[in-house]
């Protein structure tokens, strides 16, 4: 198992290390010294695109890696971040005489464990794939763990955890903090979506909190055939819930389904603590009647109550439009640091706001923020602790699914509606009162430490004791440049006496090596004097930009849409996700 993880280790090298050396250029012009360099957005796309296909090349743990980082602003730029949301597995399936073996294994003869088996597998995806069947009369979804894929995934693993130490020399601090928390969740996360029985389970509890909630259905997994290496399903078809025409012709209301499916999560994360953590279209469709379907519990996880509390929180203040009290709740939860100027994450937490509520986003308002973070790009205060990690993920794709579902929805109004609903934001009278009283008492207090304190400052300026102090602010480090060139300036004036002096008086080699200084520094002052490009802000996540994307390519996806829509129970038979677990590992684009 040593040798075999040696050398995946020099294969990932051989992969990974030119595009970690070009990361890590862009922030140090010589490695470990050095500005940072200018890099358009459309090298990162480009580089993003390499770094796409090698972990592609990789294999299935690469995948999922890639599919992680997809969700992980505080890691990668966004470009990296964009281009990782279109990975999808790209992993044919198994070989069935190979799959047979762990099934047989599991369960026994097909013939014996099953009234009916295809062994054409309906999904193929990195960790599972699944089969359709039929046990007496009931149809199900079978998902078998990929052969070998144990053994691979234990060696990328260790891979993995020796190349971190090397990984972490190349970042920041704040960035050295996520990668390790990604490194720790992705390792937990892999290792438990190839655990069938955790899955099972999961989906058992996650499928009795729905137990009295109309509107949503969960498949039930069969005890009888369900192991750790295989889970079986009843199996649940339905209508891809990204399918919008398919939609439309059964009269089902998009905007109801949209706050239907936030609604469910809220209720998973705030009320139960159990939440199904990969909501990617593949693995929700709607049936008929509208009823919203869930399938894949590989990702899911529990929320702890102090999470819970400060998500409540979060979103009472954003419903409220407290930037003070956002930002709070966010340092609270470790997601900003203490450090973190205000002023500015005041001023991104605004734009977020207007762009979840809908509104229209003025270009100028992003390229303001902008050129005000640019500077430290690779140093925002952004981090993501791993117990929020999952939660995240659920946030942003579901708000895309809902967005995708009705671009004018309202993802902030709903929220607010449900936390006042179920009493998480209403406040009684004897509350209101009690936060008036400390108020007033607050107010008092204070009211008797101002008068010794002004006597005491009026004493030191009648003894002319009394001594002011004045910063000068300077955030774009104005003053910091000037006292820069005036060095450099003063440094070149010299370097020509200096050389013009050699020439006369000494040898031709030390003339040389002062006339080289001296050019060095004049090229040094010729740069800090160059205009700054910054970078050119568009608003890409917005909702804005979505609209763009879809008119743009409105054209080139109408001859796609018989592979990429229609009901799932159609796309069984070519691979599509359509029951519990199909949609398993599938990224949407």
């Amino acid at each position: 198992m040593n040798i075999r993880s040696y050398w995946r280790f020099l294969v990932v090298a051989r992969h990974f290390l030119p595009l970690l050396i070009t990361y890590a250029r862009d922030r140090r012009r010589w490695l470990l010294f050095g500005s940072s360099r200018r890099v358009s957005a459309e090298r990162r796309r480009r580089r993003a695109s390499a770094l796409l296909d090698a972990m592609i090349t990789l294999g299935p743990t690469f995948i999922k890696l890639g599919q992680l980082l997809s969700t992980r602003p505080d890691v990668l730029p966004p470009e990296y971040v964009e281009e990782f949301t279109q990975l999808q597995d790209r992993v044919p399936p198994a070989d069935w005489e190979d799959a047979r073996t762990v099934l047989e294994a599991e369960l026994g003869p097909v013939e014996d464990a099953f009234d009916d088996f295809d062994t054409e597998a309906i999904s193929g995806a990195s960790l599972g794939q699944v089969y359709r069947g039929r046990i007496e009369d009931q149809d199900v979804a079978v998902k078998v763990r990929r052969p070998g894929v144990e053994d691979l995934v234990a060696a990328d693993l260790r891979v993995i955890r020796w190349s971190l130490p090397i990984m972490l020399r190349f970042v920041d601090d704040s960035r050295a903090f996520s990668l390790e928390t990604l490194a720790d969740e992705f390792t937990k996360t892999i290792r438990e979506e190839m655990d069938y029985e955790r899955e099972a389970a999961m989906l058992t509890e996650i499928r009795g909190n729905f137990a009295g909630v109309d509107g949503v259905r969960i498949p039930a997994a069969i005890d009888s055939h369900s192991t750790e290496r295989v889970l079986t399903m009843e199996y649940v078809p339905g209508t891809k819930i990204t399918d919008r025409e398919a939609l439309d012709e059964q009269g089902i209301d998009r905007t109801a389904l949209a706050e239907r499916l936030q609604r469910s999560y809220f209720q998973m994360i705030i009320e139960d603590g159990v939440f199904h953590a990969d909501p990617h279209p593949g693995n929700l469709a709607v049936q008929s009647d509208g009823t919203l379907v869930f399938y894949d519990f590989g990702m899911s996880g529990h929320v702890e109550p102090f999470v819970q509390d400060k998500i409540v929180e979060f979103y009472s203040a954003v419903a409220s439009q407290d930037i003070e009290a956002i930002l709070d709740t966010l340092i609270e939860m470790g997601t900003l640091s203490p450090d973190a100027d205000r002023a500015v994450m005041g001023d991104v937490m605004e734009l977020a706001i207007a762009d979840a509520r809908g509104e229209a986003i003025e270009q100028y308002r992003v390229q303001s923020i902008v050129e005000r973070v640019e500077d430290t790009i690779y140093e925002f205060p952004l981090r993501l602790p791993a117990d929020l990690a999952l939660v995240l993920r659920v946030a942003t794709v579901v708000e895309g699914v809902c967005v995708t579902l009705d671009p004018e929805f309202d993802f902030i109004s709903t929220a607010t509606d449900y936390l006042r609903e179920e009493g998480y934001v209403a406040r009684g009278a004897r509350e209101f009162v009690q936060e008036r009283a400390q108020e007033v008492r607050s107010a008092a207090e204070a009211g008797l430490r101002v008068p010794p304190k002004l006597e005491s400052a009026l004493d030191r300026i009648d003894r002319e004791d009394l001594h002011v102090r004045a910063d000068i602010e300077d955030s774009d480090d104005h003053l910091d440049r000037l006292a820069r060139r005036v060095v450099m300036g003063m440094a070149f004036a010299s370097g020509v006496f200096t050389t013009a002096y050699l020439w006369v008086n000494a040898s031709t080699e030390v003339t040389a090596v002062a006339g080289g200084a001296t050019v060095l520094t004049a090229l040094l002052l010729y740069r800090s004097f160059r205009t700054r490009r910054g970078i050119q802000a568009k608003p890409q996540f917005t909702r804005q930009a979505m609209r763009a994307r879809d008119e743009q390519h409105e054209g080139s996806l109408a001859g796609q849409l018989p592979a990429d829509e229609g009901t799932a129970a159609q796309r069984a038979a070519g691979g599509g996700s359509m029951s519990g677990g199909v949609g398993e590992d599938s990224a949407e684009e």
